[in-house]
């Protein structure tokens, strides 16, 4: 038994939660009541599973978990913290988890100071060459206060200025590759990575420094922007460039601006808009929405017009991601973007810049035009829906068609059944709709394509989801085993998850919280091309995780199989999770809804609402089973 179960084992979550201040009323196998964790004193919309030791709120929170997730949610604490406090209440042992020991620490020390060197090294480069210097004056704006402020530099031509100029001082090559400042090729020779480049310094929201963001200079060098590698103080995935600058500026207007490069953000700052930051040219992460939640909840993304903001929400609102994250782009995934807002109590909302202009080029022709466009960014769902409708012709049947078939499915994905109606109703109108119709495309769905399945033999249910599964914790486990040693099946799953009209899988679709973490960070590693996915995932967890990670991956290593096998099964997996979960929720949501009709509680009409979508969560899901046994036989 791992130390997570052995906490679980000893804890019960009816005692955890009552004695949370929940009164909780005992209705057949569950035990339901208020959910404490907004207001809402008509309907007791939440629901406790003793048998599984999970909860869920069916109102405003839309969340759910096990006991960790509960103390995470009630006190604020992270992981490892709620962890602690709960192997204390169940008097399980902890080994003590050191994240950094005091040699790594000293290491990392010795990094950061080799980085404060270098941005000196390439400071000098700039003030020496007067073109590059005149480049950033008179085409980019900056002043010299603002060079000197952001320690803006230049990389020089030439393969060897950098190795050379450390090298003399005493410094090892190794210690220049550890930095990131040096690349090697494959027979071993090192060579300067930046090479006629603007530096950038990047620092950590600590303001200790990470690494270096590189600019061309020649619009013909590829790529646009080139990033320090990761290192022991470098991952593009957790840091947002300016941070260190915006943190006090962030908590005055209560606010956080997302543009997409970091002169931008430099030329803003100068302009006196100093709640502004940038991520490293990728998809946005919920690493780097956790560390602006620190400071604010309320986040607008300003999208430069040639990329995110227009075209990618036109190649499917799940695809965006796959289809931008590039690096000097900013990525935009709608769906992904909602299931942030929602899980981190964010208001997220989008400003689309005019006439193809840069955030730098807006405020250089007009301060006030800036304050203005951030004023009236829009929720991310407006945004999409205008998009969609943009240049096209409202009047053609097929175009109304289109656009719903992509905007009703984000709408369906706000937890918040207020929220949908608004939407809705709002699509409706742009469309030039009854809102009925909308509902009934919305009931119906997708026609699957008829198949007489029943002339064919019938296929005997494969109980091989690897060791004969009886349970969703176990079907947990062999999925999050399975995709800890291959993650590269994880893109594949998306893809023929989508392939039968369903989401790509997200932390969500798990239980427990302990496979939500594993998951994040399989995820994280996977989308930020990480070489060694194993490492990565085992050195970010506390000691108790690594431990279930390596039990989980070994139980898989039983069920070797081909690929094909493997994406098959997992896909089965995941089909039975939801399935399972619809369940058990429709059977709650009708008891709370009948509770509500009784007692004549106008959240009746919502419980139905909610039993409506999980219905036909159940029907895609039994299509997409139907599918699977269809493409087996032929």
């Amino acid at each position: 038994m791992s130390t997570i179960d052995e906490i679980k084992s000893k804890i019960d979550i009816v005692d955890l939660v009552s004695e949370a201040g929940v009164k909780l009323r005992h209705t057949g196998k569950n035990y339901s009541g208020f959910c404490p964790f907004h207001d809402n004193k008509h309907s007791p919309a939440f629901v406790v599973w003793p048998e599984t030791g999970t909860w869920r709120c069916f109102g405003q929170c839309n969340e759910g978990g096990d006991i960790f997730k509960f103390v995470m949610k009630r006190e604020g604490l992270d992981f490892k913290e709620a962890l602690q406090k709960l192997a204390t209440r169940a008097g399980v042992e902890l080994k003590e988890y050191h994240r950094e020991t005091p040699e790594q620490k000293e290491a990392y020390e010795n990094l950061r100071k080799l980085l404060e060197d270098a941005i000196i090294f390439y400071r000098t480069h700039l003030f020496n060459n007067k073109d590059i210097l005149d480049y950033l004056r008179t085409k980019r704006g900056l002043s010299d206060s603002t060079i000197e402020t952001f320690g803006l530099g230049y990389a020089p031509q030439g393969y060897d200025n950098l190795l050379k100029h450390f090298t003399q001082r005493g410094v090892k090559e190794n210690e220049l590759v550890d930095a990131g400042l040096l690349s090697e090729r494959e027979d071993g020779k090192r060579f300067d990575r930046f090479r006629h480049r603007i530096m950038i310094p990047i620092r950590d929201e600590q303001g200790r420094m990470a690494g270096f963001g590189a600019r061309v200079v020649n619009a013909d060098d590829i790529p646009k922007f080139l990033n320090s590698p990761e290192t022991p103080i470098f991952s593009k995935g957790r840091l947002l460039y300016g941070l260190d600058r915006a943190r006090k500026p962030i908590r005055t207007a209560d606010q956080a601006v997302i543009v997409e490069g970091y002169l931008d953000v430099i030329a803003l700052h100068q302009a006196g808009y100093e709640n502004v930051v940038s991520p490293m040219g990728t998809a946005l992460t919920e690493d780097q929405m956790r560390l602006l939640k620190k400071f604010t909840r309320r986040i607008v993304l300003a999208l430069d017009p040639d990329t995110a903001g227009q075209k990618a929400v036109l190649r499917g609102l799940d695809a965006a991601r796959s289809a931008m994250d590039k690096e000097g782009e900013l990525a935009f995934d709608a769906r992904g973007l909602l299931r942030n807002e929602s899980r981190l109590q964010a208001d997220l909302r989008v400003a689309t810049m005019p006439d193809d202009l840069d955030p730098d080029e807006i405020v250089a022709r007009d301060k006030e035009e800036w304050k203005k466009l951030i004023e009236e960014a829009k929720p991310i769902v407006t945004h999409v829906m205008e998009t969609l409708a943009a240049g096209q012709n409202l009047n053609d049947p097929k175009v109304k068609n289109q656009i719903a078939a992509q905007a009703l499915p984000l709408i369906e994905d706000l937890p918040n059944p207020l929220e949908r109606d608004t939407y809705r109703q709002a699509l409706a109108r742009m469309l030039k709709v009854d809102e009925r119709s909308l509902l009934a495309t919305q009931a119906q769905g997708p026609r699957a394509k008829r198949t007489r399945v029943s002339e064919k033999k019938q296929p005997v249910e494969e109980s091989s989801i690897a060791v004969s599964v009886s349970s969703s914790k176990m079907v947990e486990e062999y999925v999050i085993g399975v995709l800890f040693r291959k993650p590269e099946l994880l893109y594949r799953l998306d893809r023929s998850l989508q392939e039968f009209g369903l989401i790509a899988l997200t932390a969500k679709d798990f239980e427990y919280t302990d496979n939500q973490l594993l998951f994040g960070l399989i995820r994280e590693s996977v989308e930020q091309d990480k070489t060694e996915h194993h490492d990565f995932v085992v050195e970010a967890l506390p000691e108790s995780l690594q431990a279930r990670s390596r039990e989980l991956a070994k139980e898989a290593e039983k069920q070797e199989r081909l690929d094909e096998k493997l994406l098959e099964e997992l896909l089965r997996g995941v089909i039975k999770l939801r399935r399972v979960a619809a369940g058990e929720n429709i059977n709650q949501l009708r008891f709370l809804q009948e509770e509500a009709h009784q007692s004549g509680d106008l959240r009746a009409s919502s419980y139905q609402d909610l039993v409506l979508q999980h219905t036909r969560l159940l029907r895609d899901l039994d299509q997409a089973h139907r599918k699977m046994a269809v493409k087996r036989l032929e």
